[in-house]
């Protein structure tokens, strides 16, 4: 198993793909878009079918000009032939007869540690400023995690955007850490509907006591400037 960091652009085209759906659906329901394709920018739209086509004034009938365009081979029944068609010869793949230039597929490992690391340090950094039963909460929610990571119950997509959310938390990118989770929550909510309240809870106090650091830091600054610029001191 090779170790290696989650790429931005990885996890991003992971996330853009559609699901077969659960086995409670019936065969025949539609297919569900991930939570990528839904908030992706669609392409051009399809005319509806309620649109109607004008009649032409001339009152004649129009055929396209793929129907009568010249040179086109008649439709018919294709030519009989003398020997019978035979499939194509199927070789047995053994040791020997495998295309060297075929390389094996090599899965990275997402750590656990690297994952739970932060959002531990984060919940540290929330208390003191965060109610003592939601921090407990909190941290109820990232025991969950730790016990199904370590018992092989989340999926390597899971563990990738989990990585990315991490990384983004760590970078104050607020925004981009929430959409993740909202990401996991649409895709993937039968593996992270138990832990990822904590999750979010996480993200949204440790953002507020982001900005309430921001704001005392500020006012100290500005309080130092004015100290400065007073006559006598």
């Amino acid at each position: 198993m090779t170790h290696c960091l989650v790429g931005r652009a990885e996890v991003e085209m992971a996330e853009l793909y559609v699901k077969p759906g659960n086995k409670e659906r019936g065969w025949n329901d539609p297919p569900q878009f991930s939570y990528g394709l839904q908030t992706q920018a669609g392409g051009p739209k399809r005319t509806p079918l309620t649109k109607r086509v004008a009649a032409p004034q001339d009152g004649t009938l129009r055929v396209p000009t793929s129907e009568t365009s010249p040179g086109a081979p008649p439709m018919g029944p294709p030519p009989s032939s003398s020997k019978a068609s035979r499939p194509p010869p199927v070789r047995s793949c053994t040791g020997s007869s495998v295309d060297s230039t075929e390389l094996p597929v090599i899965e990275c490992d997402i750590l656990l540690e690297d994952v739970l690391r932060p959002l531990e340090q984060a919940l540290e950094d929330c208390r003191g400023h965060t109610k003592k039963q939601v921090c407990d909460d909190i941290s109820r929610r990232l025991a969950l995690l730790q016990e199904q990571w370590a018992g092989g119950k989340l999926s390597m997509p899971v563990k990738k955007r989990m990585a990315l959310l991490v990384l983004e938390l760590s970078n104050h990118q607020w925004d981009a850490a929430d959409d993740i989770h909202r990401s996991l929550m649409v895709d993937h909510v039968t593996e992270v509907s138990q832990w990822m309240v904590g999750v979010k809870r996480l993200i949204a106090e440790k953002r507020s006591l982001s900005s309430e650091e921001e704001a005392n830091e500020e006012k100290s600054t500005t309080t130092a400037e004015e100290n400065q610029t007073m006559p006598g001191i």
